[in-house]
């Protein structure tokens, strides 16, 4: 029970942090973030929640990244349930603070509310191949990440640093192609709150990060094994 309530709070304060980023301070007038900012703030939700609860959790905060690391051998498949479930719920919670905040300012309109998307609904006008193949990719260099830099052999205490500003390179790349994904519980939470359409594509941004994890984790037991903890 310790490991998903860890789990519900770390993935609630990355969509608090990085969402909240994008809605809340990437477009301010005065003292606007841009992609560079929301990119930064994603990396430092990841950075802050590993060394908060990843002795107790992991800090996964994402089902592709419980996806990977089982298919990995890092992970026991009898907890996978449990932790997409306390993501799926944190990250609704962290879209729910974040609806209450952003909706206390007169004349707000939730729009895409950092919503991910495709087509029209891509920040650059990127297409559903185009969509595709990005989430793919840069959650399979995600979970290249985090399988190094928490291996038995990798420098101890960097994990989190090297992990969080994968995150960030990652946004860099990916914001302008879907509003960068990655994580099926991200995409979740502001899908509710926006509907229709994000909720239509929503299929996307589960398939292709678990796809790309589940890719990830089979190569990096070629590349560097270590004990399996799959029962």
């Amino acid at each position: 029970m310790k490991k998903w309530i860890a789990e519900f709070i770390g993935t609630m304060w990355l969509v608090l942090g990085g969402c909240g980023s994008a809605v809340l301070a990437a477009a301010y007038p005065q003292l606007g973030i841009g992609f560079v900012g929301v990119s930064l703030a994603f990396g430092l939700t990841v950075v802050t929640m590993a060394y908060a609860v990843g002795h107790i959790s992991g800090c996964h905060l994402n089902p592709a990244v419980s996806v990977g690391l089982w298919a990995g051998g890092r992970f026991d498949k009898k907890e996978l349930l449990p932790y997409i479930v306390a993501q799926v719920l944190g990250g609704i919670a962290g879209a729910g603070i974040l609806f209450v905040i952003a909706s206390g300012k007169a004349g707000f309109e939730p729009g895409g509310f950092a919503a991910n998307g495709y087509g029209e609904h891509s920040p650059g006008g990127y297409g559903l191949t185009a969509a595709l193949v990005t989430e793919v990719v840069m959650t399979f260099m995600f979970l290249l990440i985090i399988l190094g830099a928490t291996h038995s052999k990798a420098p101890a205490g960097f994990a989190g640093l090297a992990i969080g500003l994968g995150l960030s390179l990652i946004h860099l790349i990916s914001i302008p192609v879907t509003n960068t994904s990655v994580n099926p519980a991200r995409s979740t939470s502001q899908a509710i709150f926006v509907g229709d359409w994000a909720l239509g594509q929503l299929w996307l941004f589960w398939v292709a990060p678990i796809v790309g994890a589940a890719l990830a984790g089979l190569v990096y037991r070629i590349l560097s094994p270590e004990k399996s903890s799959d029962s």
